[in-house]
């Protein structure tokens, strides 16, 4: 039986990301304070501590939470009971879809590369998006779907066009727009190497 103690302290950590979330999507890294996290979330900044030895802890929990939203989605998609071509197409309009999010754009592509370090934010994305591009890959390859590319090599480029497609999509004034373009750009790629 778990104590209320501990259901406690996992929704003050809730709380806290939560506010984490809103805050840093709305102000930035840099524009959001300590104090108005916890003063958002209702607890103590010495609440905030016991849960996160600093802003930067934080940060990285809010990122985790984004992600963990987005790769939960893509997963679904990519175990999903559609052919392997329709699950990569579903996939990578789910994809597109989060870029439109305000934070994911803010938090996951434009702050975390500089809040983490980038080599700490492309391990990151690495860990959460570049698995499950190179399972889509492979189940397009098994399928015979596209023809037997490098399956590291195919999905490493994908993967990198992906995350400039992101970055692009967060940083345009018209991201809905760019979003369109990037699709029907990763589909006439990907129809290139598909197989008649």
């Amino acid at each position: 039986m778990r104590s209320r103690r501990l259901d406690y302290s996992e929704s003050t950590r809730s709380a806290l990301v939560d506010s984490a979330v809103h805050l840093f999507t709305k102000r930035g890294y840099a524009g959001t304070s300590l104090d108005e996290v916890a003063r958002r979330a209702r607890v103590t900044k010495g609440a905030l501590y016991h849960h996160f030895n600093g802003k930067q802890a934080l940060f990285e929990a809010a990122f985790e939470k984004v992600e963990s939203a987005v790769l939960g989605r893509l997963e679904e998609i990519t175990n999903g009971p559609e052919p392997p071509w329709d699950r990569a197409l579903h996939g990578l309009r789910e994809f597109i879809t989060s870029c439109l999010d305000p934070a994911y754009q803010r938090i996951a592509v434009q702050e975390a590369p500089v809040v983490m370090g980038w080599e700490r934010w492309r391990a990151a994305e690495d860990n959460a998006s570049f698995g499950l591009i190179r399972d889509n890959v492979r189940n397009l390859v098994e399928a015979g779907e596209i023809d037997d590319v490098p399956l590291d090599v195919t999905s490493r480029l994908l993967f990198g066009a992906l995350l400039a497609a992101a970055t692009e999509i967060a940083t345009s004034p018209d991201p809905q727009r760019v979003g369109a373009d990037v699709e029907t750009v990763i589909v006439q790629l990907l129809n290139l190497i598909r197989r008649r």
